[in-house]
């Protein structure tokens, strides 16, 4: 499989679209103006503007910010918190493996979905809140797979020898689980930011993620969804960009996926 150059240079733009974009377009996203209210895409204003009169292309970009820290932040702390206990699962194995896989199945028993709902009930959602919250509900999968390759790698000759010999427990993970572990950690990661995105999007667009004054493409949605047979740009644009971001990352998450399956068959 190719190196897909489109859609790693498609997230390249969007993160330079979403964080450096206001510099060439110093619109400000929040100002009001009643004579402009829901005006078509423009040369003036070229992703139109919403029920306030407030330009669309400034929000999007200032929603960029704040949906792609929440999607990076979010998969970054839950691949690592997979990670580390799938680790702990396959290395020690015995009582401490069951009690992790109890632990797992018990958080799997609950829809996702409806495991974020119940805890963004009791907390007031902000950008620090929706990523502790998502990675909270979001490593299991991650752990699932790890587990599964540390049994793999810690049944492997060298591994026990090592283990025999009384080499460190810590250097033994660092230093040979690790490398192996790197290709299957970093497909999770990419299938998890663009999970962490699509589940604040999707709060968001209930009215219980992100509120204002703070932006992000989920709420631009939930504004546009009441208007969206006279305003179709209130929603295709923000949906535009979760979109390409989503495609992006499945493109390369299927890229480190058959790279990572030609290493193994080598073998």
């Amino acid at each position: 499989m190719r190196v897909p150059w489109i859609s790693i240079a498609l997230l390249i733009l969007i993160v330079l679209f979403s964080f450096w974009g206001s510099m060439l377009y110093p619109l400000s996203p929040y100002a009001l103006d009643k004579s402009t209210i829901l005006l078509p895409p423009s040369i003036e204003h070229p992703f139109g503007t919403d029920r306030l009169g407030r330009d669309l292309l400034a929000r999007v970009i200032e929603g960029g910010k704040v949906s792609l820290s929440i999607g990076v932040g979010s998969a970054i702390i839950a691949s690592f918190l997979g990670l580390v206990i799938g680790v702990s699962s396959g290395f020690f194995k015995g009582k401490v493996d069951k009690v992790i896989v109890i632990m797992i199945d018990l958080f799997l028993t609950f829809p996702t979905f409806f495991l974020l709902l119940a805890l963004i009930s009791y907390m007031s959602a902000s950008v620090w809140v929706l990523i502790f919250i998502i990675s909270v509900t979001g490593w299991m999968g991650m752990a699932r797979l790890i587990r599964s390759e540390s049994f793999a790698i810690s049944s492997k000759p060298y591994i026990k020898v090592l283990k025999a010999s009384g080499v460190s427990r810590m250097k033994i993970i660092l230093k040979y689980f690790t490398p192996l572990l790197a290709p299957i950690f970093f497909i999770s990661f990419t299938f998890g930011v663009g999970g962490a995105i699509l589940a604040e999007s999707g709060l968001s667009f209930l009215g219980i993620g992100i509120m204002p004054p703070q932006i992000s493409w989920g709420s631009i949605l939930s504004e546009g969804k009441g208007v969206v047979d006279i305003a179709w740009w209130l929603s295709f644009f923000p949906g535009l960009m979760i979109f390409l971001v989503i495609y992006a990352l499945v493109n390369l998450s299927d890229y480190l996926q058959s790279k990572t399956n030609e290493k193994e068959s080598a073998f």
